[in-house]
């Protein structure tokens, strides 16, 4: 099949998740026509209903606009691989039960669909990777004598913010050619004008060392406020002696849970990477992971747990998501249920059977914990005590 025989200008394999749906819209609104390829039916027909099967800020109308004019559609058909020119693989790369990275997802994602690809196509790997999986997905191709362009392209958005984060920050591109990496560089230019041109190696690092970097700050700042805290002091008060007016601390961060589907996962993977030889990220997962079970052994000090009901604020894993994925709002749900008489859960914008409204939780608690600092919490009307380690309502953060 040549170049002018493609029907369609990308595909992205895994594009009905986080990453792809924002990303095909982002593309479709700019004119390029978009398959996304999931194995997730449900996923597929909500998105062909032109509705959004979670939160992204500006997606809804975008989405409803780029389905009506055909220029985005969702398919299982993996033979819907074989209609662009360019190929966006974007699965998710957990590490596995032993916490250690599984490099073959991105080539298996490949060759699940490999009897579709084209000769001449350009693939584009834009999933988080362990070093060396873009030399291992070459690889790949090659002993399978699939003639494509491979490139890496890490995406760096916060998520809820793609549809402004993909038009504004610059992109990463990777490629063994200037050949291939211009024909990379093409594409996202319909976001983009701002390219940074590295080698695959320098992008795999480049991408684990920005969620690290995120992941240790806020191993910091959780440091700091225990510290401050079993000093009998508020960290906020203290934050902001340092950081008023000076341009060297401000971006040193308020306190609270560091957790998500990226920042630990990715840590452990540099971990892993350097032969476990990763002290300050090990240090960074010790005080994050422990944050819950610190909290809760401050609140003990202060309360009799046994005798009462706790009311946890927020599952997310992130304020204002519907993403519950590794919260550690869950590990603070289990820490308490040993140890209070009764814990009752919500979520403004995440439904679960388990929760209760807000109204349920201000009426039955006996003490408040604000787990994810969703807005709805800053103006909580409430006499009850209410631990609040993000700052949120402004009454101080010292447990």
């Amino acid at each position: 099949m040549g170049a002018n025989q493609f029907t369609r200008d990308v595909v992205i394999i895994g594009g009905c998740g986080r990453v792809g749906l924002p990303l095909g819209i982002a593309l479709a609104s700019r004119g390029q026509t978009v398959t996304l390829y999931d194995i997730n039916e449900s996923a597929v027909s909500t998105v062909n209903d032109a509705r959004m099967p979670f939160a992204e800020e500006g997606a809804d109308a975008l989405l409803t606009e780029v389905v009506a004019a055909g220029r985005l559609s969702a398919t299982t058909d993996p033979a819907s691989v074989s209609t662009a020119e360019n190929l966006i693989v974007v699965v998710g790369t957990p590490v596995d039960e032993h916490l250690n990275p599984d490099l073959g997802v991105v080539p298996r994602a490949l060759e699940r669909c490999a009897d579709h690809l084209v000769p001449g196509q350009l693939v584009i790997l834009r999933s988080t990777v362990y070093p060396g999986v873009t030399a291992l997905t070459e690889k790949m191709l090659r002993n399978r004598g699939i003639e494509v362009d491979l490139a890496f392209c890490p995406e760096r958005i916060a998520e809820g913010k793609a549809l402004t984060e993909l038009f504004e920050l610059p992109q990463i591109v990777a490629a063994r050619t200037p050949e291939v990496s211009e024909r990379a560089e093409k594409l996202f230019r319909n976001l983009t004008e701002q390219i940074v041109p590295v080698s695959p190696e320098e992008a795999e690092l480049a991408k684990l060392f920005t969620n690290t970097w995120r992941y240790i700050k806020f191993a910091t700042a959780n440091q700091f406020w225990m510290m401050a805290n079993d000093y009998g002091v508020d960290y906020s008060r203290i934050r902001h002696a340092i950081t008023y007016d000076y341009p060297r601390a401000a971006d040193v961060p308020m306190p609270g849970f560091a957790a998500g589907p990226c920042l630990l996962k990715d840590t452990m993977q540099l971990a892993a990477f350097n032969q476990n030889n990763f002290v300050l990220g090990h240090a960074a997962m010790l005080i994050n992971e422990g944050l819950p079970n610190y909290l809760v052994s401050r609140v003990e000090d202060r309360f009799d747990l046994s005798e009462l009901t706790v009311g946890v604020l927020g599952m997310a894993f992130k304020a204002g998501s519907d993403d519950s994925r590794e919260s550690l709002a869950y590990k603070l749900r289990k820490i308490l249920t040993l140890k209070a008489k009764n814990v009752l859960c919500t979520d403004p914008h995440i439904a679960d059977d388990r929760f209760v409204p807000l109204d349920e939780v201000l009426e039955k608690a006996d003490v408040l914990i604000i787990a994810a600092p969703h807005a709805e919490y800053t103006a909580l009307d409430t006499e009850l005590p209410l631990i609040d380690m993000w700052g949120l309502t402004r009454r101080g953060v010292l447990v």
